[in-house]
């Protein structure tokens, strides 16, 4: 590229980033096609709010939970749910949290929820502990990135084929029975090469059951990648990259938890009636990536992909006492006292009727394929030189119901099987999703100071619901009702960045997002909003600082009814419209890692977000309640502030990280929360260590929750669940 000054700025940010940790990934071949957004250096020159956390942070603390990584990043909202980010609920700049829905999740470039457009409930997500790189992209330059562009796309980058033959083995252990075993080989061999990588890891969990029963998890992730590339010489030079991936998991996980006066009592037990409650769930990837460069300055990148996942959560559904079926929820409200008699019976305390405790098998299948294909070319209109990205997606993807309840009596503190029903009697039916998606942007770099960055996608969906009788488990005799649905949906958007001076960038921009509805109910309409942002960037070879005010404008913020919310408003995968609302804040964040003395450094991380969100008109919904003009929104804390500060070697390091939550609401309201839907703030701090005993050799501790903080994440959807405890964890690493 041409615009000398602007490449001279990109470098500054690349330094300004650097850190000497990262000499031992130095032989990774990181594939363009694999990011959204490129290097640290390149989010800090995109014209739009845009963050990179690369290896030399990742190993830092060696977390194996996304929401732990995340906190790093401002503007990200995490409802953490198990301690161990297992199911992570992620939002952006006021989206809500709900199992991440409402936001893209991406690995390498591609879309990786089960079924991203008929049911984005994203109840898979990738490993954490083995990637390379995680992106955040909001703001205009997220329009790229879809189907849900409102909030913005989260991209992980997984460990790419070394360049030359190398690799990695990591063994950690800790508190509670936690284990994790991480290796990887490969590299290129003239113009092949390969990867394989092995993760397992488990726990006995933190949380106690009477009867001593294991809270703990365990999971495998097994990766394969072949590469054949053509001679660096050749008239088109092109890459051939096939990824195959499998992972399993197996958590006896809950959506119960307790009431306040239990919960201070003892935050990390459990109650008996959760004691059979487990996620089972197996997922496979297949995905096959082609590079092509046609000339010196045009390449197409495509990729077809196929994700496939089964899960069963045999979880508390419904409860009955003998005077009618109520959802567990009805008993965490302000109205129930705690020595509530069915309160007694879900602690095991005392003994129920038959049927008492439903538990459902949740079981669901997911898969979803597609193919997709990006064209980058470069070229000049008199003065003006474009960047021009155009791309194509074609989607298909599809989730199956077929569920059913095992019943159980409360018997000594032990559940005792009493009936069970057929299989499809409690969901029976398929919802699918076919789309096409377009998209286009031009980076246009108007003199040596002026970039302007206009885009567009569009969504062209068909969405289709099955229903089927409780009893037709072969479906044999057809649907009891089909719906169905269509979506076009434009996203339009400009973002543009000014260098000041050498070392102040100016940014901001304007985007339409949009969040396409399911296939549920044909009267759903998309979620739109309005977006805006407009900062600054100071960024010099000591230092980055950002600051980012944004504003978002919603209309018909969409609703989806699932257990994970604790919803009773119909079915689950139902969806609802609500009003309009407004989102404002502020993101501020900065790095620097200056030499105290030769040899001697100071890393430093921080990111603050302030969020102000309220619905803006009066409306009464089954979903959302009865909401008043002013109302809060849900989930959205008014401040996260997440600091880093640490002293590091050329052999050794040392880092203190600190996550500050304020306080936040369950349910729409203003002034005063009340105690049944408020989640306190709360302050974790965690510390790190790392010593290189020799070259390959590197001896790491960690302690998360370093003072022993007694902290609820969540309230819903049936009463308040802990963060983590204090948990050490010790390991080495070997590379080679």
């Amino acid at each position: 590229m041409r615009f000398s000054k602007q490449l001279c700025f990109a470098s500054v940010a690349a330094m300004a980033l650097a850190s000497p940790a990262q000499a031992q990934d130095d032989d990774i071949s990181i594939s363009e096609s694999f990011f959204v957004i490129g290097s640290a250096g390149d989010a800090l020159y995109a014209p739009g709010s845009a963050t990179v956390l690369e290896s030399d942070y990742l190993n830092r603390f060696e977390y194996s939970d996304i929401s732990r990584v995340l906190r790093a990043v401002p503007g990200v909202y995490i409802q953490e749910e198990d301690g161990f980010g297992l199911r992570p609920n992620i939002g952006l700049r006021g989206t809500g949290t709900a199992r991440s829905e409402k936001i893209t999740l991406l690995e390498d470039g591609v879309l990786i929820a089960p079924a991203p457009y008929s049911a984005p409930a994203a109840y898979y997500f990738p490993t954490a502990a083995r990637m390379s790189a995680v992106e955040v992209l909001k703001g205009p330059s997220a329009i790229l990135e879809g189907p849900r562009t409102v909030g913005g796309a989260i991209n992980m980058v997984s460990t790419q084929i070394p360049d030359s033959p190398s690799g990695q083995l990591e063994a950690r252990v800790g508190s509670r029975g936690f284990y994790e075993v991480h290796g990887f080989g490969g590299g290129m061999k003239g113009n092949v090469g390969a990867l394989a990588e092995v993760y397992r890891s488990g726990s006995n969990g933190f949380k106690n059951l009477p009867n001593d029963g294991d809270t703990g998890f365990e999971i495998e992730d097994y990766v394969l990648k072949l590469r054949a590339q053509t001679r660096e010489d050749a008239s088109y030079p092109q890459t051939f990259e096939f990824k195959g991936q499998y992972y399993s998991q197996s958590s006896n996980e809950t959506y119960l938890g307790l009431t306040d006066q239990d919960f201070a009592a003892d935050p990390f037990q459990r109650y008996a009636a959760s004691q059979n409650d487990r996620f089972d769930s197996e997922h496979y990837q297949l995905q096959l990536s082609h590079q092509i460069e046609i000339g010196e300055v045009t390449t197409v990148d495509t990729q077809i992909y196929y994700n496939d996942f089964q899960r069963n959560w045999f979880k508390v559904d419904d409860l009955n006492f003998g005077d009618g079926r109520i959802r567990p929820s009805a008993l965490f409200g302000s109205g129930v006292s705690n020595d509530d008699v069915r309160l007694q019976i879900l602690r095991g305390e005392a003994d129920s009727i038959d049927d008492a405790i439903q538990l459902r098998n949740n079981n669901r299948d997911y898969y979803a394929w597609g193919i997709q294909s990006t064209l980058r070319t470069e070229f000049e209109t008199g003065s003006w030189y474009h960047a021009v990205e155009f791309g194509v997606r074609y989607h298909e993807d599809e989730e199956d119901r077929l569920q059913n309840r095992e019943n159980f009596a409360m018997r000594n503190g032990a559940l005792v099987a009493t009936s069970i029903g057929t299989p499809g009697s409690q969901a029976n039916r398929v919802q699918s999703a076919s789309a096409w998606a377009i998209y286009a942007r031009d980076t246009i770099y108007i003199g040596e100071n002026l970039t302007i960055e206009p885009g567009i996608r569009a969504e062209f969906i068909d969405l289709e619901r099955q229903d089927f009788a409780g009893d037709d488990t072969s479906r044999a005799n057809g649907p009891t009702r089909i719906r169905s649905n269509t979506v076009t949906a434009i996203a339009p958007g400009v973002g543009f960045t000014y260098q000041l001076n050498d070392a102040l960038l100016l940014l901001g921009g304007v985007h339409r997002g949009i969040n396409p509805p399911g296939a549920s109910d044909a009267s759903a309409q998309e979620e739109t909003s309005l977006n805006s942002e407009f900062g600054a960037r100071f960024i010099t070879i000591f230092a980055t600082v950002e600051a980012i005010a944004f504003y978002s404008k919603y209309n018909n913020i969409l609703g989806n009814c699932t257990n994970s919310v604790g919803c009773t408003a119909g079915e689950t995968g139902d969806q609802f419209n609500g009003g309009d609302a407004r989102v404002f804040g502020l993101e501020l964040s900065g790095y620097t890692e200056p030499y105290i003395t030769d040899g001697l450094r100071l890393p430093l991380r921080f990111a603050y977000t302030f969020t102000d969100a309220q619905f803006t008109e009066t409306f009464e919904d089954s979903f959302f309640g009865d909401v008043q003009d002013g109302d809060n929104l849900d989930f959205t804390p008014r401040h996260t502030l997440f600091l880093s500060a640490g002293v590091a070697g050329d052999t050794w390091s040392t880092a203190l990280n600190m996550t500050h939550v304020s306080k936040q609401r369950t349910a729409a309201g203003q002034g005063p929360i009340p105690q049944d839907e408020r989640i306190n703030g709360y302050t974790v701090f965690d510390l790190a260590g790392n010593y290189q005993v020799a070259k390959p050799l590197n001896l790491f501790l960690t302690v998360q929750n370093l003072f022993g903080n007694d902290y609820a994440v969540s309230r819903l959807p049936y009463g308040l669940r802990p963060g983590r405890p204090r948990s050490v964890i010790g390991g080495v690493r070997v590379t080679f």
